[in-house]
C-alpha cells in the first residue's frame, strides 16, 4: 500500500466564537492540529497534506515543515477540499486516507486498523465508524440485512427509523486513489448548503457495486470532533485521562489522577509522586523519585532526580538533583538551582544561579545574580537589580552569609566567606572574609575578631 494522508483543516470554526483558527486551539498544551499531524506521520513516510483555508498563514506558522499545504479557497465542503489536494499527491499513491484536524484523539492504531481492513478486503472505500447514542451531527451508517453498507444518511435527512441507528460515520476514510480522483469531479453541490460532500461518494460506490467497508472504533472517545468550547473541554478531559494513565503505567504515582494536569509534551521519571492539583506544562522534564505538589505549577522547566516542589510556581527554570522548593515560592525564567539547594517559603528567583548547597529560607528575592556554593540568604534579603532603566548583576561568592533584610544594590559583589549584618544596605563591593553592616553598609577587614558596631575599628570604613 502506497499511502498518502490528507488532513482537512480549512474550516472557520464559527461555533468556537474565536479569532484564533479552530485547529490552533490548544489541547493539553499543544494546538489540536499537531496531534493529527503527528498521528499521520506515524502512518507513512510521506508528510501529510494539510488543506488550509481560514487562518492559513497562522496554521502554517504552527505546523511548519511537518506538512505540505494546499489552500481551499473558497471553502465549498469536504469533497471540494479533497479535490484541491490532488495536485499535492504523488502519482504513485494508490491509497488516500482522509481525516480532520479537529479530531485530535484519533490514534495511529485505529487508523492502521482502518488501512488493514481496506487493504485486506480490497475495498474501494473504507470508513471509520463509531457507535454511540449521541450522534453529535454525524451521519448514520445504513446497512442492509447482510450487514453491507448501503448509504450514509445525514442527521437532518434521517427518517425516524434511521434516527435510531447508533452506528455513525466519523468522516475518516480510506479511498482507492484512482477511483477517488475519477469520481470527485462528479459530486454535486448540496442544494441547501451549496457544498460538495465526501459522503456522496459512498452512494456512488454502492451504485457501482463496489466494496464499501466500515471499521468500528473500539474507543468512542477517539471520535470526539471539536466544534465548540464544550467539545474542547470534553476532549481535554479525555486526553488528560489518557496521558495520566500512560504515566501511571510507566511507574509514576498520581495520588489523585482527576486533579492532576499533565500536558502532552511533559516527560516524567519513574517513582516520582505527584500530589493533587499539580500542573505540569509545556516542555517540562522531571527526573526520578521527585515529589511534586500538592498545588504546584511547573512549566517549561527541567527538574533533576529527587527534587521536591511544594505548592510553588516553577517556570523556565532548571533544578539540579536534590533541590527542594516551597511552599509558596516562585522560580521565574532563567532560574538555575544547583544540586542540594533549598528554597523555602515565599522566595522568588529570576534569571539567577544558586550554587550547590545554598540555602534561601524565606521571604527573599534574588534577580540577575550569580551565587556560589553553600551561601546562606537570610529572611527578607533582596537583590536590588533594577534602577528603573536597566537590570544590574549581583555576584555572591562561596560561603557567604547574607543577614536578614540585607539589600544588595546592584551592581555589587560579595567576596568569598563574607557576611552582612541584618538590615544592611550594600552599595559597594564587600571584600572576601569581611563583615558589612549598616545603612549604607560599612565594611570591616575581617570577620574574625571584629569589634562591636560603632567601635573605633569601624569608623571611616
Amino acid at each position: 500500500m502506497n499511502l498518502a494522508v490528507v488532513i482537512l483543516a480549512a474550516g472557520q470554526g464559527t461555533r468556537m466564537k474565536s479569532r484564533l483558527p479552530k485547529v490552533l486551539h490548544p489541547l493539553a498544551g499543544r494546538p489540536m492540529v499537531l496531534y493529527v499531524v503527528h498521528t499521520a506521520s506515524a502512518l507513512t513516510a510521506l508528510p501529510p497534506i494539510l488543506v488550509v483555508g481560514h487562518g492559513a498563514d497562522a496554521v502554517r506558522r504552527v505546523v511548519g515543515e511537518r506538512a505540505r499545504y494546499v489552500v481551499q479557497e473558497p471553502q465549498l465542503g469536504t469533497g471540494h477540499a479533497v479535490r484541491q489536494a490532488r495536485s499535492a499527491v504523488d502519482p504513485e499513491v494508490d491509497t488516500l486516507l482522509v481525516t480532520y484536524a479537529d479530531m485530535p484523539l484519533l490514534t495511529a492504531e485505529a487508523l492502521r486498523k482502518l488501512m488493514e481492513v481496506h487493504r485486506d478486503r480490497q475495498a474501494t472505500v473504507t470508513l471509520l465508524t463509531v457507535e454511540r447514542d449521541d450522534p453529535r451531527g454525524f451521519g448514520r451508517v445504513v446497512r442492509d440485512g447482510q450487514g453491507r453498507i448501503r448509504a450514509i444518511v445525514e442527521q437532518l435527512d434521517a427518517t425516524p427509523e434511521q434516527a435510531t441507528i447508533r452506528e455513525l460515520n466519523t468522516g475518516t476514510y480510506c479511498f482507492d486513489a484512482a477511483w477517488l480522483w475519477e469520481h470527485l469531479p462528479h459530486l454535486r453541490r448540496n442544494p441547501v448548503k451549496g457544498e460538495y460532500y465526501l459522503t456522496d461518494l459512498i452512494a456512488m460506490a454502492v451504485a457501482e457495486g463496489r466494496r464499501v467497508e466500515g471499521v468500528p472504533l473500539e474507543d468512542p472517545t477517539e471520535a470526539l470532533g471539536i466544534n465548540t468550547r464544550v467539545h474542547l473541554a470534553e476532549a481535554e478531559a479525555a486526553l488528560r485521562r489518557r496521558i495520566n494513565e500512560r504515566w501511571m503505567l510507566a511507574g509514576v504515582t498520581l495520588v489523585d489522577p482527576d486533579t492532576t494536569y499533565i500536558e502532552a509534551d511533559v516527560v516524567i521519571g519513574p517513582d516520582t509522586v505527584i500530589y493533587p492539583h499539580t500542573h505540569l506544562q509545556g516542555e517540562t522534564r522531571i527526573g526520578v523519585e521527585c515529589r511534586l505538589g500538592p498545588n504546584a505549577i511547573i512549566r517549561d522547566s527541567t527538574l533533576g532526580d529527587r527534587c521536591i516542589v511544594l505548592a510553588s510556581v516553577v517556570e523556565g527554570a532548571t533544578l539540579e538533583e536534590g533541590v527542594d522548593v516551597g511552599p509558596f515560592s516562585h522560580l521565574r525564567k532563567g532560574a538555575h538551582l544547583a544540586r542540594g539547594v533549598h528554597m523555602g517559603n515565599f522566595g522568588e528567583v529570576k534569571n539567577s544561579y544558586l550554587g550547590p548547597g545554598t540555602k534561601m529560607g524565606h521571604f527573599s528575592y534574588v534577580g540577575d545574580a550569580t551565587i556560589g556554593a553553600n551561601v546562606n540568604i537570610g529572611a527578607g534579603a533582596i537583590t536590588c537589580n533594577y534602577d528603573g532603566e536597566r537590570k544590574h548583576p549581583t555576584v555572591i561568592e562561596d560561603g557567604v552569609f547574607i543577614g536578614s533584610d540585607t539589600m544588595l544594590v546592584a551592581p555589587v559583589r560579595v567576596g568569598k566567606g563574607a557576611r552582612t549584618g541584618a538590615g544592611a544596605v550594600v552599595t559597594r563591593d564587600i571584600p572576601p572574609g569581611s563583615l558589612a553592616y549598616g545603612v549604607p553598609a560599612r565594611v570591616r577587614r575581617s570577620v574574625e575578631g571584629a569589634g562591636a558596631p560603632g567601635s573605633e575599628e569601624d569608623r571611616g570604613s
